[in-house]
């Protein structure tokens, strides 16, 4: 694989962190993962957004922010880097979770703090529809995340996905696993390995590894 920032995006319950991990373990890579557990306003925000979803937006961006520069200072992105998200998504959760008069300011802190963060050389999308969303984020069984619905879930998948197909900073592979595991199984999992081996250029490349593997 010859990209030094990689960045592996998808839904919630979509298969991010496990994907993350997997690949640094095989490419040796440096390993960034998103503090979720951090958040004190995660499991609030489940049971009352409107009240809670500024402090929860802020502290997630936060903490990205933090993680990010810290490697970038370090200099770290000469070698091999994988993170579990790209720092656009705060914005992306942000336009569905705020209110206008909120999102304003928090667009605003948003782009003072984007215009020093790194551009990931290759992201993967993970795609899954939102029955296997649902399937998974019942299977890890995550007391606040009980009531997402199908709505919320679809909502952030169409953000995710306009926003990829309009970007024309990095290139994009779109990976549609919906009826596919690649913790499960090791002909998916080296497809993808093989699909890092190639050069793509700027905007969206969709595979369904459904096809692709069966």
């Amino acid at each position: 694989m010859h990209y030094n920032f990689l960045v592996v995006e998808g839904n919630i319950g979509a298969g991010k962190t496990s994907l993350s991990n997997m690949l640094a373990k095989d490419y040796q890579a440096n390993l960034i993962l998103e503090c979720f557990e951090k958040n004190p306003f995660l499991p609030k925000f489940y049971k009352d957004p409107e009240k809670h979803a500024l402090n929860l937006e802020l502290f997630f961006m936060a903490e990205r922010y933090r993680q990010l520069k810290n490697q970038k200072d370090q200099d770290l992105f000469r070698t091999i880097t994988i993170t579990d998200y790209f720092f656009s998504k705060s914005k992306l959760f942000a336009q569905n979770n705020l209110e206008k008069d909120e999102l304003k300011l928090f667009n605003n802190l948003f782009e003072i703090m984007f215009s020093s963060m790194p551009q990931p050389d290759l992201l993967i999308y993970l795609y899954s529809n939102v029955a296997r969303l649902q399937h998974n984020i019942k299977k890890r069984g995550r007391d606040f995340e009980k009531g997402i619905t199908d709505e919320y879930l679809q909502n952030i998948q169409n953000r995710y996905l306009d926003y990829l197909r309009k970007q024309n900073n990095f290139p994009v592979l779109l990976l549609d696993i919906s009826k596919v595991d690649f913790k499960e199984s090791e002909k998916v999992y080296s497809k993808i390995k093989q699909l890092l081996k190639n050069s793509y250029a700027l905007g969206v490349h969709q595979f369904n590894l459904a096809k692709e593997c069966f």
